[in-house]
């Protein structure tokens, strides 16, 4: 009884926020719901919701948008964590005020992060512009305001802020790889790069696997820099699949089309945190 009366208030608070609302968007998600107009005008819609998303154009460019940007930020994001936690791990002057560093844009609040950096992609007065100018550029990006460049803007904010969590789980497995196994790859004649591939990558095998499945999820939810900085446009050209969610629900108040989306994104999400945990317990 102890044990359940430690867990009660957080069970409570799952089930009031996370397990009721989501078996009410399942439900919801069958239905043609226009919540300006109460509950009693809820009509039952059958699957049509469902078979209407793939027809939908601006459903179809925000998923592949989300889709973009998880198969662009996952990996390069990881990259540069790697590299970073790896010259970290070293004897570097200061490491723990550049770790400090690397992970205050992971707490920091996404709302002000994304205004500096709409500042910083100004295309006529931004100082990534001016910058790119003062060194012979004569036409650079309109980042935020080009329908080519929006996504890839969007992009780049998600790199900066998800380095720093990166780096703290990938020297985390660094640290857990035992310095016997470089010693003895020394001895053999190994050089550093040599020892980066064969011990380093191989070790940390698991670690990466976790960081890219975490970082895949936490992709298919983007959602406050596209909010704020461009408002899924110009067009669609930066619209993400909970962005459009969003809309949907609270602007166009279609509140059955918005939960099939988000069990669609729900299925989406499942599945790669499925393979995490199967991953995990293969490896114990």
């Amino acid at each position: 009884m102890a044990g359940y009366a430690f867990i009660s208030l957080n069970f409570i608070g799952y089930v009031a926020f996370k397990l009721i609302p989501l078996i009410l968007a399942l439900i919801l998600s069958f239905a043609d719901w226009n919540f300006i107009s109460g509950v009693e005008n809820i009509k039952f819609a059958g699957i049509d919701n469902y078979l209407a998303l793939p027809k939908d154009p601006i459903f179809v460019d925000s998923l592949i948008n989300t889709i973009i940007y998880a198969i662009v930020l996952v990996p390069v994001s990881i990259f540069i964590a790697l590299v970073f936690a790896v010259i970290l791990n070293d004897n570097v002057y200061g490491k723990g005020i550049l770790r400090l560093a690397y992970y205050l844009p992971n707490v920091s609040s996404m709302v002000a992060v994304s205004i500096v950096w709409m500042v910083l992609f100004l295309p006529s007065y931004g100082p990534i512009n001016q910058v790119l100018q003062s060194i012979g550029i004569e036409n650079p990006p309109r980042w935020l305001n080009g329908s080519d460049t929006s996504l890839l803007s969007i992009i780049i904010v998600g790199v900066w802020q998800s380095i720093g969590y990166n780096i703290i789980i990938v020297l985390a497995g660094l640290q857990g790889i035992s310095k016997s196994l470089y010693e003895s790859a020394e001895i053999d004649g190994a050089n550093a790069v040599q020892k980066f591939f064969y011990i380093t990558i191989p070790s940390l095998s698991s670690t990466m696997f976790f960081l890219t499945m975490i970082s895949i999820i936490r992709s298919f939810q983007v959602f406050t820099p596209v909010q704020v900085m461009t408002s899924g446009g110009p067009g669609n050209s930066s619209s993400v699949l909970v962005y459009y969610i969003y809309t949907t629900a609270f602007k166009h108040s279609d509140i059955g089309y918005a939960s099939a989306m988000s069990w669609v994104l729900f299925v989406l999400v499942f599945i790669f945190a499925a393979a995490r945990m199967i991953y995990e317990r293969k490896n114990k």
